[in-house]
C-alpha cells in the first residue's frame, strides 16, 4: 500500500526537471531580499545586533556595520547566482558560511527560537544545493554540458 502511494505522488520527470530551479529561485529570494535589507535597514540591524548577548564576541571579529555591509553583498550577489544556477556549488557555500555566523550571533538568543530554527532549515537548502549542484535549468548544467 505504501508502495501505491508513493508511487501516486512520485512527480513526472518533467515536473522534477522543473522543480529544480524552482527550488533554487525560492531558496535564493530570503538572500538576495534580506541583503538588500542589510543597506536598507542597516542601522536597525545594528540596533539589533547590539541587542544580541554575543555583540562583544562580534566587535571582537570586526566592526559590525562593515560585517553587516559584506555579508549583504555576499547574500545579494551570490543569491541572484544560486537563482540563476550560475556557480551553484560556489553560492551555495559562499552563502551557507556566511549565514552560519550570523545565525550563531543573532538568534542563539533568548526569544529567538524561530528565526534560529528558519535559518537551521535554509541552511540544510543551502547545503543540498552545494552537493547537488544546479540542475536542470542552470547555467551550470548548460556550461558543464557544453564542455564535455
Amino acid at each position: 500500500m505504501l508502495e501505491t502511494i508513493d508511487n501516486w505522488l512520485t512527480p513526472s520527470v518533467r515536473l522534477s526537471r522543473l522543480v529544480e530551479p524552482v527550488f533554487r529561485v525560492m531558496t535564493s529570494l530570503i538572500f538576495i531580499i534580506g541583503g538588500l535589507g542589510h543597506f536598507g535597514q542597516h542601522q536597525y540591524m545594528l540596533d539589533r545586533m547590539d541587542k544580541s548577548p554575543w555583540r562583544e564576541v562580534v566587535n571582537s571579529i570586526g566592526d559590525p556595520s562593515v560585517l553587516l555591509w559584506l555579508s549583504g553583498v555576499v547574500f545579494i550577489i551570490f543569491g541572484i547566482t544560486l537563482a540563476i544556477g550560475f556557480f551553484t556549488r560556489l553560492s551555495a557555500l559562499l552563502i551557507l558560511v556566511t549565514l552560519l555566523p550570523i545565525t550563531f550571533f543573532t538568534h542563539i538568543a533568548p526569544g529567538h527560537v524561530g528565526p534560529l530554527f528558519k535559518n537551521v532549515a535554509i541552511m540544510g537548502a543551502l547545503a543540498f544545493l552545494w552537493f547537488k549542484g544546479g540542475g536542470a535549468y542552470a547555467l551550470d548544467y548548460r556550461w558543464l554540458k557544453r564542455t564535455q
